[in-house]
């Protein structure tokens, strides 16, 4: 890692930072992601297990003085308050897509809300998409799918505001990447703790994009 002046990074969210109680005694995200920092960085973790996009309000309030990066993973917990609608009755395919049309609604208030404090708070934000599930899983395909409902309202309100998107759909790839079928293991943790380390490390390679967006 580089020297210089330090940083600090704040872990806003859910359990997809806050994944100690399912690690088995391995290090969490945050413990591994403090592995991956330039040296003299350090990375405080404020994301609750549980928690859902309105909590990070709360979390923000907890700012240390600090700190001078924020990344956020937040929603899979109110995508999945959405779970019910993968069953619910449907006379065709346009009845079905209104029920989700409605839950994105829903969705993508809270999340535009969240996104503009995050950018409000003056400092480099970064949002995180919604993972999917283990591939193993009996509804991978169709949870799959549905999370891409709610996915375009965390893309567009990270990109309408320039906040950066670590997209963990296309880093947690492996069942072997999530302990449950919505938390991290060690080895899913190792990889997002990784992303978040190059994203923040201007002097580390890592495949990136750009948008234009606004």
């Amino acid at each position: 890692m580089n020297s210089g002046a330090g940083g600090h990074v704040v872990l806003l969210g859910d359990s997809i930072f806050d994944n100690k109680a399912y690690v088995d005694g391995g290090p969490d995200v945050v413990e591994q992601l403090r592995g991956e920092l330039p040296s003299g960085w350090k990375a405080t973790l404020l994301a609750l297990d549980g928690d859902v996009i309105a909590g990070v309000h709360r979390q923000l309030l907890a700012l240390p003085d600090d700190a001078t990066h924020l990344v956020v993973s937040a929603g899979g917990n109110d995508a999945l308050g959405f779970a019910h609608l993968l069953e619910a009755p449907a006379r065709s395919v346009a009845e079905a897509l209104e029920l989700f049309a409605d839950a994105q609604e829903r969705f993508g208030a809270d999340y535009e809300l969240m996104a503009g404090a995050l950018a409000a708070s003056g400092l480099p934000g970064t949002v995180c998409t919604i993972y999917d599930t283990p591939s193993a899983g009996p509804l991978y395909r169709l949870i799959r799918t549905a999370l891409t409902v709610f996915n375009d309202r965390v893309t567009r309100a990270a990109f309408t505001r320039g906040l950066s998107l670590i997209d963990l759909r296309i880093i947690c790839t492996h069942d072997g990447d999530y302990a449950n079928p919505i938390e991290p293991s060690v080895q899913g943790g190792a990889k997002i703790a990784k992303a978040i380390g190059a994203l923040l490390d201007p002097n580390r390679r890592a495949p990136r994009s750009t948008v234009i967006g606004g």
